[in-house]
């Protein structure tokens, strides 16, 4: 199969077109037509010469994405379920906010990694995609708002799939949408998020980046951990937490912990306390996010009531909380839940 143009990077651009004597303007003139312009076809690149642009349309795909189904939800958001060319399926979501809109992207078809409160993870991991795959969720958004004359402010790597497990592809998006030739969404507009890949967290640290990182954490102890999520058998709790206090004091940035509050698994007083002794004088943000009702899970969610105690314990500890605002409640809002519904459908 061909590689898709979105997978290449301004630099790979350079050495692609040295490698067939073309002037090397022609890679900005090539990114300028892709993430500028967007084109949809390698036709429209008129200024490039035929006989390149020939070349290109028999080395690459241009289009990696199909659209399979569109949900908009009352408050603006939007959900994608995009075809691949190997008849799987994918979720992107288009988040608006007071400061901007934001793009939520996945990085793996399904996972494999079985948070038992997670719709990503029914039916396990089917493949990891492709950078350019990745990239084209944004650039899909990105078109789709070009209608409205709206632009994708900020990127959060936490759809479905674990990021640092496919790790590679994922730095290399983050490196196309953040280029200056490419659509220059800075770095501290983009966030990736993990389930608690320890070695990658240490490679992640040593980017020397300015993009953010998010940690799902879920649980205050290993024990409760454990069960909620898989991972933490293999990368207990205390080495993720070490990782974190490196990339704490590596980079100087902020980190962010997510944690989903589940009703009657993780959500009483006593987690409270516990989380917050745990993350109690360092330089971090707990996210708090009522979990999304998935009917293969039977979770129940948190009382409002609760959520907000829960808060004001934590507040208690002197850390930084927020309740993550629902978005997109009237549509298939879970991650993975509207490709599993695709997938029983078929």
């Amino acid at each position: 199969m061909k590689p898709f143009a979105y997978d290449l990077t301004y630099e790979m651009w350079m050495e692609w077109m040295k490698e067939r004597n073309q002037p090397a303007f022609r890679a900005k003139q090539v990114m300028d037509w892709l993430y500028v312009k967007r084109v949809d076809s390698f036709r429209e690149m008129t200024n490039l010469p035929k006989t390149l642009r020939e070349t290109l349309e028999e080395h690459f795909q241009l289009a990696p994405l199909q659209i399979i189904t569109r949900q908009v939800s009352k408050d603006g958001t939007v959900k994608f379920l995009f075809g691949l060319h190997d008849q799987h399926a994918i979720e992107t979501v288009v988040m608006r906010h007071n400061y901007g809109i934001s793009v939520c992207v996945t990085t793996q078809v399904g996972c494999r990694l079985g948070c038992t409160f997670c719709a990503s993870t029914l039916g396990g991991l089917k493949r990891n995609l492709s950078s350019g795959e990745i990239v084209a969720q944004v650039m899909m958004a990105q078109k789709y708002l070009d209608q409205t004359n709206e632009r994708v402010k900020s990127v959060v790597v936490m759809g479905s799939g674990e990021p640092f497990e496919n790790y590679d592809a994922t730095m290399r998006f983050v490196r196309t949408i953040n280029d200056s030739h490419g659509l220059n969404i800075g770095q501290r507009h983009i966030t990736v998020s993990t389930s608690g890949v320890v070695p990658n967290i240490y490679r992640f640290a040593d980017e020397n980046w300015q993009v953010g990182l998010a940690i799902s954490l879920h649980a205050p102890n290993q024990e409760l951990r454990k069960k909620l999520m898989p991972i933490s058998r293999k990368y207990p709790l205390a080495e993720l937490l070490e990782a974190c206090w490196y990339y704490i004091n590596e980079t100087g940035r902020r980190l962010t912990f997510e944690y989903a509050l589940i009703g009657g698994k993780n959500d009483q007083d006593e987690h409270a306390h516990e989380l917050g002794q745990l993350l109690q004088g360092k330089n971090c943000l707990v996210n708090l996010i009522p979990v999304n009702y998935v009917p293969e899970r039977n979770y129940t969610r948190t009382p409002r009531e609760q959520i907000f105690e829960f808060k004001r314990i934590l507040d208690s500890y002197h850390i930084n909380t927020t309740i993550r605002r629902e978005q997109g409640h009237d549509i298939d809002a879970a991650c993975g839940q509207l490709r599993a519904k695709h997938n029983q459908s078929k």
